[in-house]
């Protein structure tokens, strides 16, 4: 007898998030039925996104079912199988969410072939979160060498990845970040020119000092003041490339100041789900283990340990307290 245990939804927040909102169950696994896979999950993917799919209210996807478990990403190991196309200790990628385990029929698994990768960091640079950094950057800004471009969320998974793309393509890039020390590990650890601490009082003339050119493209992860702040120094003809608005998860998103900017400016601005675009995952996934391999991306984890903990790590994610990429590592 395997004991899966499981976070599940059972209740919409009302404003924060809060541990009541989860609940820690303990199923028996049934038994594997033809064609079928059993997985033990290694690692667990927490990301911002979450928070939305919490929500009773209408989205680019529908809220998440109360009394399921919750919705995530995972990365582990194929333990049994009745199928021909799955072994034991093949590693997979999957969507089966705040588990131990996971059954599958094999439709919804994804190979992992490069083991020079940690399977944690297909959890992150080189899974979702990278390829929403390539795409946003790559598809909807169209960095040119010499421009400028600006990331919010700058030690996080996504951003994180984005300044260093710019970078290779030859830009001058500035992450935005929450603190001394994450802005210190953007520029000492991830290459970027500069990196602004929208924490600080002096946050607004910090940046346009560190754009004395002004932003070309902007990857937008957080929205609010920040977005704000930005706004005012966008030059003609910039591209935003709008992947999350965390400050407004919580709540009621936060209105634009200084929205005539857009037209003033001639501002391109579009927002993208990275998981309705998945024609563009094998290059981006390509490329992106390749430059990992090659040690041209650097990843910073943060990882809870053990299932019962996923909920206090999501929690402390949606405030920043995590350091890089939340993960929860399970076996």
């Amino acid at each position: 007898m395997t004991i899966n245990r499981q976070i599940l939804l059972v209740s919409r927040p009302k404003g924060e998030a809060s541990l009541d909102n989860f609940h820690l169950a303990a199923p028996e696994l049934p038994e594997l039925g033809d064609g079928q896979v059993l997985v033990r999950n290694n690692y667990l993917s927490l990301d911002p996104y979450m928070r939305g799919r919490m929500n009773d209210r209408k989205s680019y996807a529908p809220p998440w079912p109360l009394d399921t478990v919750m919705v995530g990403a995972t990365v582990g190991e194929v333990i049994e199988s009745r199928h021909p196309d799955w072994q034991p200790g093949d590693a997979v990628a999957a969507m089966f969410g705040w588990q131990e385990y996971g059954i599958s029929d094999g439709s919804n698994l994804r190979r992992l072939h490069d083991a020079r990768v940690p399977r944690s960091a297909y959890l992150g640079a080189a899974g979702m979160p990278g390829v929403a950094a390539w795409y946003g950057l790559n598809r909807i800004i169209g960095p040119k060498a010499g421009e400028t471009i600006a990331v919010s969320a700058a030690s996080g998974a996504v951003g994180g990845v984005v300044g260093q793309l710019a970078k290779r393509a030859g830009c001058r890039v500035v992450g935005i970040a929450g603190g001394e020390q994450k802005c210190a590990y953007v520029v000492d650890a991830l290459g970027f020119d500069a990196c602004v601490d929208y924490k600080a009082a002096n946050f607004q003339a910090a940046l346009r000092e560190a754009v004395p050119d002004g932003i070309d493209g902007y990857f937008e992860n957080v929205g609010g003041a920040v977005l704000d702040a930005v706004m005012t120094n966008l030059n003609p003809h910039s591209r935003i490339a709008l992947c999350g608005m965390i400050s407004g998860y919580n709540d009621e998103p936060i209105p634009m100041k200084f929205p005539a900017l857009l037209l003033m400016n001639r501002v391109r601005l579009e927002g993208f789900i990275i998981t309705q675009l998945l024609d563009v995952w094998p290059q981006a996934l390509k490329e992106l283990t390749d430059a990992i391999v090659a040690d041209q991306i650097r990843y910073r984890e943060t990882i809870a340990r053990g299932i019962e903990n996923a909920p206090a790590a999501f929690l402390g994610m949606l405030k920043g307290e995590n350091f890089g990429k939340q993960i929860v590592r399970l076996f």
